[in-house]
């Protein structure tokens, strides 16, 4: 979904999302969901940090509520280092097909990733719920995240006429949970720190 409008700006935060949520029996996938609201936009100063704050203070109520009601949420959060990212950007830049995927935000993504790496793992930590948890997709591989990706959903529904003869598990070393990404980050976090005392 675009930038928002000036008359979305002066509405609920979310309605501009529940306009486009699924009826029974439907799907609606979003790329960049309102975690948008999380990640890019304090990051970039897209909003204030009170949108930030009041975002983050509300969404977990909003997810639970959606879920208490019959929504099934899966919530998937694609990770890519930053060497990955890095080189995407670049082919990016190069190749006339894929120049259209390139945009200014992208080209500063590299030069904020620490700021990106905070606003992530205070995402996780403040909205990985048991009601509406986070699935986290390596992504080095694409093909492989797209399909582990797929996993993850099909595996979120019931549903009949599924072909057993498919395999439907995901891959460990692709699909982690959003406690364990958490774990990790916590991880590096005292790597960095005690890495910073040795050199103080």
């Amino acid at each position: 979904m675009g930038k928002p409008t000036e008359e979305q700006r002066s509405q609920w935060f979310f309605q501009k999302y529940v306009s486009q949520f699924p009826s029974g029996g439907e799907i609606a996938i979003f790329d960049r969901s309102w975690y948008n609201r999380a990640m890019v936009e304090p990051v970039f100063g897209f909003c204030s940090d009170e949108e930030y704050q009041n975002f983050m203070r509300g969404v977990v109520g909003f997810e639970k509520d959606l879920v208490r009601q019959g929504t099934i949420l899966v919530k998937i959060y694609f990770s890519v280092t930053k060497d990955m990212q890095k080189k995407r950007f670049e082919r990016r830049q190069h190749d006339p097909l894929r120049q259209w995927k390139l945009s200014e935000v992208d080209v500063q993504a590299q030069e904020r990733w620490g700021a990106f790496d905070k606003v992530k793992y205070e995402m996780l930590r403040h909205t990985h719920t048991a009601a509406a948890p986070w699935t986290v997709i390596r992504s080095a591989n694409k093909h492989l995240a797209r399909l582990n990706a797929l996993k993850v959903i099909l595996n979120a529904v019931d549903y009949e006429a599924n072909n057993q003869d498919l395999d439907y598990i995901p891959d460990d070393d692709i699909v982690i949970s959003g406690a364990r990404e958490i774990e990790l980050m916590q991880k590096e976090q005292l790597r960095k720190g005690k890495k910073r005392a040795e050199v103080v």
